[in-house]
């Protein structure tokens, strides 16, 4: 569809005596993407000025389709330029910017490269004397270098078990003390190994036995009814939503009940017990899963399977397991790469990551398949899928836009100015004032991406949006801006007891480096991972020689620092 043009749908509904009749007034309209395209009650499809590809949900009566339209920029007449490619992501890519016309971002420099992968992979900035030594570093390959050095970092598996402690719910006040540290430290150390991801999934589905033997099966403690695990295993694993199935029809979806309790009966056989080895986790009930409307007995059958004629003998979530992690399931590699796509690039490939479905599909179907593909064939390795995607060029791109991209959200031709977790930024303040902080119950010199517990009190935490951890939705984290952060950003004592501490890093700075060039430079390495222009070399320079107080003016500047979007995104 051009810009700024209409589409009027048709909506034909097919009975099973095969009579075919236009229910365009009946059905239900609904967008995937309002700043692409927007649908009203009669189906009539208006779309923007921004380029991409959206999805329009068209239901009724239970059945499901979509309209894509694909909103290509107007062509200028000129051949597409030539990009560099670095790997198969690339090509796929640039695919698609080819069909809506689309021009990147140059390749990042050297300086705005470096802060990026370090914040998307072990959630820290590099100090001062990295940055140095990266950016004087005249070696061909050090980017990937970089990168092989940042996975094998004590911070990545600190970092990454944050993350998916969140979604996979280690809750103290769920859990308890013991049990919530000891779930959180099998985590931890998954990803310290680099477990393969299906091992890791596996690890918790079909945990069984001794608790202190198996933290991963804590999750059923979490999650103590059969639908509640089927639908939160089905979200984190699988990025399916099946929890709307559970008492009509999905809306937006698929999915009937007689799905939902399919997968519910794999998880009806679990149940705790006490023994000298400690709690255990067992499954070995013989409850009979039956569909609330008709009372048909449902047998424990996957998405999309064929439901068995009787009930498979055994743990039931041991099929489950198999099925999940198997290479062809649809879902659970291509779930698991979307997610870490969007990680590192700021959306996913299918956006929210836990909500695909038929009525929201990938916006580059081929890239998702052949990084799921990827992933599989490497044994489902986190680290090669991480080194896939930050050796590409795409994610390697300014963040500057330009005419053709400054419009484009959705494909990659630039990147894109990234909020950080609460636990990030607090970490990210600690470490450029030098001052550490002290969380209540927790020892000193703890970092904030290393608490396992998201209970532990903080106002700066619950401000920028950590999780409580009570649901298994990446929408938990909030990561929408208000104004209380920018006040407090602004304003904290807090935060200006670290900047004039005289323990503390300026106090330092400002003492040992008495050149006031020298000194803007230290500033601009430490907060920005970058080394000053001459205009801002100069100015600062020039405001800390008429400073009556050096000290003061050094806070001030970097109070400034700390107030502005180059220092609190990632892009």
């Amino acid at each position: 569809m051009r810009m700024r043009s209409q589409q009027q749908l048709q909506v034909t509904a097919t009975y099973s005596d095969g009579r075919e009749v236009d229910v365009t007034h009946h059905a239900k309209f609904q967008t995937n993407v309002e700043a692409l395209a927007r649908v009203d009650e009669f189906g009539l499809v208006t779309v923007d000025e921004n380029p991409g590809e959206a999805a329009i949900m068209a239901s009724y009566m239970g059945a499901v389709d979509v309209f894509r339209p694909m909103i290509p920029q107007p062509a200028d007449g000129k051949p597409f330029p030539a990009q560099p490619v670095n790997n198969y992501i690339d090509e796929l890519v640039q695919a698609r910017w080819r069909k809506l016309n689309i021009k990147p971002s140059p390749l990042s420099t050297d300086a705005d490269f470096l802060r990026r992968p370090y914040l998307d992979i072990i959630g820290t900035l590099p100090t001062a004397e990295e940055v140095r030594r990266f950016l004087d570093d005249q070696a061909a390959d050090k980017r990937s270098q970089l990168i092989d050095e940042l996975l094998q970092r004590p911070e990545y598996a600190d970092f990454q078990s944050l993350k998916w402690a969140d979604v996979l719910r280690v809750d103290r006040l769920a859990l308890g003390h013991k049990s919530a540290y000891s779930y959180y430290q099998w985590i931890h150390d998954s990803f310290a190994a680099n477990k393969p991801f299906d091992e890791f999934a596996r690890g918790i589905v079909a945990a069984s036995g001794p608790l202190n033997q198996n933290p991963g099966g804590n999750i059923y403690k979490v999650l103590k009814k059969p639908g509640e695990a089927a639908s939160a295993i089905s979200q984190v694993f699988l990025g399916v939503r099946i929890e709307c199935a559970q008492c009509h029809h999905h809306p937006f979806d698929r999915w009937s009940q007689h799905d939902y309790y399919g997968m519910e009966a794999f998880f009806t056989q679990v149940g705790f017990k006490q023994s000298p080895a400690g709690e255990l986790l067992i499954a070995n009930r013989n409850a009979t899963t039956k569909h609330p409307r008709s009372g048909e007995v449902v047998q424990a059958h996957g998405l999309l399977e064929t439901m068995p004629e009787t009930t498979p003998p055994g743990d039931r979530r041991q099929l489950f397991a198999e099925w999940m992690t198997s290479p062809n399931n649809q879902w659970f590699a291509r779930n698991i790469v979307n997610r870490v796509w969007a990680h590192f690039l700021g959306r996913g490939i299918v956006e929210p990551v836990d909500d695909v479905r038929l009525t929201n599909p990938p916006t580059n179907p081929a890239l998702l398949d052949a990084l799921a593909a990827r992933f599989v064939e490497s044994g489902f390795d986190m680290h090669e899928l991480m080194r896939d995607i930050t050796a590409s060029r795409t994610y390697q791109l300014s963040a500057t836009p330009n005419e053709s991209n400054q419009r484009d959200e959705q494909n990659y031709s630039r990147a894109l100015f990234r909020r950080l977790d609460a636990e990030v930024r607090l970490d990210m303040i600690c470490q450029v004032t030098g001052i550490g902080e002290k969380f209540r119950g927790v020892p000193s010199g703890v970092r904030a991406i290393k608490l396992w517990d998201s209970q532990v009190p903080h106002y700066f935490l619950s401000l920028f949006g950590r999780p409580t951890r009570t649901s298994a939705c990446e929408c938990e984290r909030a990561t929408q801006p208000s104004v209380a952060q920018v006040l407090h950003v602004l304003n904290s004592p807090e935060i200006q007891s670290k900047l004039s501490d005289d323990g503390g890093r300026l106090a330092r700075l400002t003492e040992t480096i008495p050149d006031n060039d020298q000194l803007v430079e230290e500033l601009y390495l430490t907060f920005y991972s970058r080394r000053p222009t001459n205009e801002e070399q100069s100015a600062v320079s020039r405001y800390l020689a008429q400073a009556t107080d050096r000290r003061k003016a050094v806070e001030d500047v970097a109070w400034s620092f700390m107030n502005t979007v180059e220092f609190l995104f990632n892009h």
